[in-house]
């Protein structure tokens, strides 16, 4: 019996840890876990009852570098920083933890709570100085040992990456010969859906635009299992988004070998845990590039530019102000313009009834407060009609040229997309002439094994002709240039560049790609306010000026100019409203919105622009409230003599003012109407007399 092992540790608890890092040593090295058990004889033998012996096992196959995941560890510190175990049994230090952190914590709460420590080696008392300076020195030896082993393994991949030998999963379109090289994947399916990627990605410039199109001709594409009962097997399966950025950024299509693009870093996460994540690592930073290394499906300068093309499809990149692929907008030169203001990207807005009006603006700087107004906003027709005019004259001399390669470009993609179709059909009559082999070589007597063969022989040729039906079906819905006659026109057609750019059937995304081969961006400026310049960069560098004048507003287009005005203000010195909208018809003149003049029109532009109207009353005339007041009556009382006649009076047109005369018989009726008259109330003085 050892001296430091007392009566007062045996009434405590005798916790038997055992551990092993990975599931892969747990169940293929079960020498060391065996070792590990036993020591439960050990500390029968050492005095503990059967009862307060615990073994901790749920931490097999979790590391010892960190205490996060191990639930049995956490354990053992609890109960020894209670007081509940007397020794802690281990086979080897290592096993308890390879962390000086959680090692030194572990042998403070143990010398705390007067805890011993028992290995094979010998029982220790983390309390004495002694065996607390050897147990410090153990600890450190295993974090040591931990770090020398993963330099031992990591320097040697490493020596072996640089001379490109290292084997790892290989992406779909690859695989390994008998010499251990990379070689392109023996099946030509696979190959061909591979480059068909690249091949789409270079035409559309977008990885969403590679996924529909697959979708839409209902094509396949291959995947790799790995694990399990189909390792190694080719699945087929639909394309995804994420598939397409995968194989877009692996620079193993480019005929590279890399090592070193994805490294682990730890942080520490918002509970205080110490986690690992993986990072990606930018190119320069790889360890290993080597070029060249094996076939590849493109070159890397493709491979360069795929990447470049990708980052500046990103609209949430604060480093790229003009971001994102060509869509399907009616604006032409989405993506493609900066202020010359701010320096910021236009953005797109559609207006109107149903948004069919599209419009170019600048408002970051007033959404962001620091301006009360936008940058400019105007109509995308404007501008986008001078920018395709100037596209298309710098492509007459190349009309030729484009129109071959697009000729051979509809043949080489018809051509590749037929051939993915055939292969498919290859294999399926494969796959059904294998199942009829497998049923001819079975037992007939044998019937249950013979009726399920016999019906997976019935799928496959089920499946075979559900294949032709969809490739006949592919066959005439696509559009194809086969026969001479179709060649013709569509090289008649590519020679008459502006004709196919205004075809009705060239899309909008279309137009918007060819602009991207040929401009770089384009400057918007507004020096006035009703005028634009536009600087366009194309991709060669070179520059082009444009001046855009801008319409007029809604207000300026039915202001009257100042011409008109002053006509309207001759001719309203001697002539009515009306016969001054008769001459201007008959001269030809037309109000601002294109309508014939009228007396309405005429009295509003008097009104807009204070235009009196024309003094036409003799001198000898009198006003209505002129004749009222000579008479003490009221306004009414005059109309009431105008309307029955009694007075005589003259009216221009209708709306305008009576006038009217008066003799001396006519004034001594009215006077003595006035006089004899009950219901004529006398309202003021008479002009030359007394109140009538």
């Amino acid at each position: 019996m050892n001296q430091k092992i007392t009566e007062h540790h045996h009434n405590k608890l005798a916790c038997i840890y055992v551990r092993q890092s990975t599931n892969a040593q747990v169940f293929h090295h079960q020498e060391s876990t065996e070792r590990q058990y036993a020591l439960r004889q050990m500390a029968l033998e050492l005095g503990w009852s059967e009862s307060l012996i615990r073994t901790l096992d749920r931490d097999l196959g979790k590391t010892g570098t960190e205490m996060t995941r191990r639930e049995d560890f956490k354990t053992l510190v609890a109960d020894v920083s209670m007081g509940q175990v007397g020794a802690v049994f281990a086979l080897e230090v290592s096993r308890l933890a390879r962390s000086n952190l959680d090692w030194h914590r572990l042998l403070e709460l143990c010398a705390l709570t007067g805890t011993l420590v028992i290995d094979e080696d010998g029982c220790y008392d983390p309390s004495d100085f002694n065996d607390g300076l050897l147990l410090g020195l153990k600890g450190t030896m295993a974090q040591a040992e931990l770090h020398f082993l993963r330099a031992r393994l990591l320097g040697g991949k490493l020596n072996k990456a640089k001379k490109g030998e290292l084997r790892f999963p290989l992406p779909v379109g690859y695989c390994y010969d008998e010499q251990g090289r990379v070689v392109p994947d023996t099946d030509e399916e696979v190959r061909g859906a591979v480059a068909l990627v690249f091949r789409l990605f270079r035409e559309t410039g977008s990885a969403y635009a590679v996924v529909h199109r697959f979708s839409k001709r209902g094509l396949r594409f291959p995947k790799r299992a790995y694990g399990g009962a189909w390792d190694g097997k080719i699945i087929w399966g639909r394309l995804s988004h994420s598939r397409v950025l995968d194989i877009l950024n692996n620079p193993s299509y480019a005929g590279m070998y890399v090592f070193g693009r994805y490294q682990y870093r730890r942080e520490i996460s918002p509970d205080g845990e110490i986690r690992k994540r993986m990072h990606a690592v930018a190119m320069p930073d790889w360890r290993v590039s080597l070029k060249q290394h094996h076939e590849g499906y493109i070159t890397v300068e493709e491979f360069m530019n795929n990447q470049e093309r990708l980052q500046k499809n990103r609209t949430n990149g604060e480093e790229t102000v003009l971001s994102g692929p060509a869509r399907e907008g009616l604006a032409l030169l989405q993506g493609l313009l900066l202020c010359g203001n701010c320096g910021h990207a236009l953005t797109v807005r559609y207006r109107g009834n149903g948004g069919i009006y599209p419009t170019y603006q600048c408002n970051l700087l007033r959404r962001e407060g620091m301006a009360t107004k936008a940058c400019m906003a105007f109509r995308c027709d404007l501008l986008d009609g001078i920018v395709a005019e100037q596209v298309l004259k710098a492509l007459q001399p190349a009309e030729l040229e484009l129109a071959l390669t697009a000729l051979h470009e509809l043949e080489s993609r018809d051509n590749v997309i037929l051939r993915q179709w055939q292969m498919r059909l290859q294999r399926a009559e494969y796959e059904v002439s294998l199942a009829e082999r497998r049923y001819q070589e079975v037992d007939p007597a044998n019937r249950l094994v013979a009726t399920t063969l016999e019906h997976r022989w019935n799928d496959a040729l089920v499946q075979l002709e559900q294949l032709k039906q969809q490739a006949v079906e592919f066959e005439r819905q696509e559009a194809r240039v086969a026969t001479p006659e179709q060649k013709a026109k569509v090289l008649a057609l590519a020679k008459d560049f502006p004709r196919l750019w205004h075809a009705p059937t060239t899309q909008s995304k279309d137009r918007k790609r060819m602009l991207r081969l040929l401009i770089r961006d384009i400057t918007v400026e507004k020096p006035q306010q009703k005028e634009l310049l536009a600087h366009i960069r194309w991709q060669g560098g070179s520059c082009t000026d444009l001046s855009v004048q801008l319409p007029p507003g809604i207000a300026d287009r039915v202001r009257y100019p100042a011409a008109v005005v002053d006509k309207v203000r001759d001719l309203a010195r001697g002539l009515p409203d009306r016969e001054i909208a008769e001459q201007l018809n008959r001269e030809g003149h037309t109000s601002a919105k294109g309508k014939p003049w009228t007396a309405k029109i005429i009295q509003w532009v008097r009104c807009r622009y204070r235009i009196p109207p024309a003094e036409l009353r003799q001198p000898e005339e009198l006003t209505v409230q002129q004749v009222a007041q000579r008479f003490g009556v009221s306004d009414q009382v005059v109309y009431y003599w105008i309307g029955r006649d009694i007075v005589r009076s003259r009216r221009i047109n209708p709306g305008m003012p009576h006038w009217i005369t008066l003799d001396y018989a006519d004034e001594l009726k009215l006077r003595e109407w006035v006089r004899c008259s009950r219901r004529i109330q006398p309202m003021l003085k008479a002009v030359g007399g007394s109140a009538l």
